[in-house]
């Protein structure tokens, strides 16, 4: 694997875990390049099978005090926040005494959209003594490239298609809505909010219209942190997005982390989707 940055005074990697693969193929990424990690598992959300082989330890995710004592405990500095998590409502959060006060702090983002919300969580977690990295500075290898990864090849009309997406995905993105929406034959057929990905497309798949499939596009939200929130595509989407009829996916390259990129790759080839990783600045595959 690819090595992440360099360790900061030697100190364990704190990985604050949500779901999906990922945070174990950080933690497998930074022993490979020689630090220890340690994995604060958010309950609901991080699963048992992935963090079970290295060191970790469950926690709420309103229990801020607990989150940051394990952290400092453990003697961690530089840390990830990786995996999709739900964002509960303020009522279910039930925050302990730490996670009012960092509440209380972050103020009005905290009703904001997912952006700005994780924007001010990194800034409170750096304002306690933390260095948020990115987890594609760990796990550079995930991240996807600009061009065509797939044997399926866009069309003019698959492209124009891609091109109407990434309009409305950069319009989503300025009032930070969502990374990600499914456009067919210039309709747009649904957009991401709070339910994700694959539940986004899934609910497109009702929405299709006779004749040539649509298009799924992901892109980084214009000013969005990437330490936290980067698009994602793992296998299960792909999964998804053939089901659901799809003529392909397009990503931001540079932007877009892939949770097993071969796989990823493999099963579209099977399904006879395209993979496409868009220009960051132009939105476009050249």
């Amino acid at each position: 694997m690819t090595a992440g940055p360099a360790p900061k005074e030697g100190a364990p990697l704190g990985i604050i875990a949500g779901g999906g693969p990922l945070p174990g193929r950080v933690a497998e990424a930074a022993i490979a390049a020689g630090r220890p990690v340690f994995i604060v598992a958010l309950d609901g959300f991080a699963e048992p099978v992935v963090v079970a082989p290295f060191p970790n330890a469950p926690a709420r995710l309103g229990a801020a005090g607990r989150i940051l004592e394990l952290l400092r405990t453990h003697q961690c500095r530089d840390i990830v926040l990786v995996g999709p998590v739900r964002r509960p409502s303020l009522l279910h959060l039930r925050p302990d005494a730490e996670g009012a006060r960092l509440l209380a702090r972050i103020g009005r983002a905290a009703f904001a959209g997912d952006d700005g919300f994780l924007a001010a969580i990194v800034k409170v977690l750096g304002d306690e003594g933390f260095r948020v990295l990115g987890a594609h500075e760990v796990l550079t290898e995930a991240i996807g490239p600009r061009g065509l990864l797939s044997r399926a090849v866009p069309d003019a009309e698959a492209t124009a298609d891609i091109a109407r997406a990434v309009a409305v995905v950069r319009a989503l993105g300025q009032v930070d809505v969502g990374q990600g929406c499914v456009v067919q034959q210039g309709i747009v057929l649904a957009v991401e909010a709070i339910e994700g990905t694959d539940a986004m497309v899934t609910r497109a798949a009702g929405l299709s219209r006779p004749g040539p499939g649509g298009v799924l596009v992901k892109l980084v939200k214009p000013g969005q942190d990437r330490r936290a929130d980067l698009p994602t595509i793992g296998p299960r989407t792909i999964d998804i997005a053939a089901a659901a009829g799809l003529r392909g996916i397009a990503f931001e390259a540079g932007g877009t982390l892939f949770t097993d990129r071969a796989d990823c790759v493999a099963r579209a080839d099977a399904a006879g989707l395209f993979l496409l990783g868009l220009d960051p600045h132009t939105g476009e595959a050249s």
